[in-house]
């Protein structure tokens, strides 16, 4: 008997365990999509309409049982200085079910008028559940019975919150981000789980080019995650290029390199990345190669990003305007 293929299944199984929902909603690529609210709260109500992104995400295609995710981003400006947003997802690994809600408030602050200092200050409030499909449980031969002892489909449900702060610069921007910073409340019967959720984020980048002649612009970009429970860490560097048209619609491309961070040259995945905005409709795709042993089983990961930006309004403060150009 081959054991290579089992042994990765088992990789597969314990990598997903460790990644679940709570301890690290997947940030793959969709804060690229022109959703920086994805990433932190801080983020809502910067733009000058109510944005929604759809996002689609299927990881490890051609892996049965390989994690699944949809969720739904938006956020909108309230008055001139504060935002409002919200987002849901559904998140299905194997015979896991994983929800959860996210409602979050962010105010925005002028430190500097002359050279476009501003600082922004986000919370998010947290509700994420856990069930098992137990429909999906089968016999085998090893296992001739289902467990007597599993009679119902484990759910549970706990809140937490994020909190976060950003700092633009004219076209540079650094946001930090701690998340789940609540231990969480561990039932007896899953004591094998963490308590520790806490994680911290940091996205940075700038965009440079100049818009009003050329209609081009260039966004390097890093995205660093650490995680308290057992100290790993992993980074993303990105570069994305706008190339824009008449009134302001626009095509984009990118491409993004992750890695763990004491794995600078071996990374987890890499890939393309492409979209267009075309009057209030919004389009992205993008691919990661995973580019480890796990490579020769799966043919990647996707994700599609849908999006709608309507109810155009411009803020009477520039804490709040885009930098898009109009």
């Amino acid at each position: 008997m081959n054991l290579k293929k089992p042994i990765i299944y088992l990789l597969l199984l314990v990598a997903s365990f460790n990644y679940g929902q709570e301890l690290n909603l997947p940030v793959f690529t969709q804060y690229l999509a022109d959703n920086n609210f994805v990433v932190s709260p801080t983020y809502a109500g910067i733009g000058d309409n109510l944005k929604i992104r759809a996002n689609g995400l299927t990881q490890w295609v051609g892996i049965k049982g390989a994690p699944d995710n949809q969720s739904v981003y938006a956020d909108v400006r309230l008055g001139d200085r504060s935002g409002l947003g919200f987002s849901f997802y559904n998140d299905r690994n194997g015979n896991t079910i994983q929800t959860g809600l996210k409602f979050s408030f962010a105010h925005h602050l002028i430190l500097d008028v002359t050279s476009e200092q501003y600082l922004s200050l986000g919370i998010s409030l947290n509700v994420n559940n856990f069930k098992i499909d137990i429909h999906n449980f089968n016999t085998t031969i090893e296992n001739p019975i289902i467990d007597p002892f599993v009679t119902d489909d484990r759910r549970t449900s706990n809140t937490n919150f994020d909190i976060g702060a950003l700092y633009r610069n004219k076209a540079f921007f650094f946001s930090f981000n701690a998340n789940n910073i609540l231990e969480k409340s561990v039932e007896e019967i899953r004591v094998a789980e963490p308590n520790l959720l806490l994680n911290y984020q940091i996205y940075s980048g700038i965009t440079f080019g100049d818009t009003k002649k050329n209609s081009i612009e260039y966004e390097p970009s890093i995205f660093y995650q650490y995680f308290s429970s057992d100290k790993r860490s992993s980074t993303d560097v990105n570069f994305k290029m706008r190339k824009y048209g008449r009134n302001d619609d626009y095509f984009w491309a990118g491409i993004s390199y992750r890695f763990l961070n004491d794995q600078f040259f071996k990374p987890l995945n890499i890939g393309p990345m492409v979209g267009f905005n075309k009057s209030i409709f919004y389009f992205g795709y993008a691919y990661q190669i995973t580019t480890n042993e796990l490579s020769a089983y799966n043919s990647g990961t996707h994700v599609v990003t849908i999006g709608l930006n309507f109810l155009r309004g411009i803020s009477n403060c520039p804490c709040t305007k885009t930098r898009v150009r109009y």
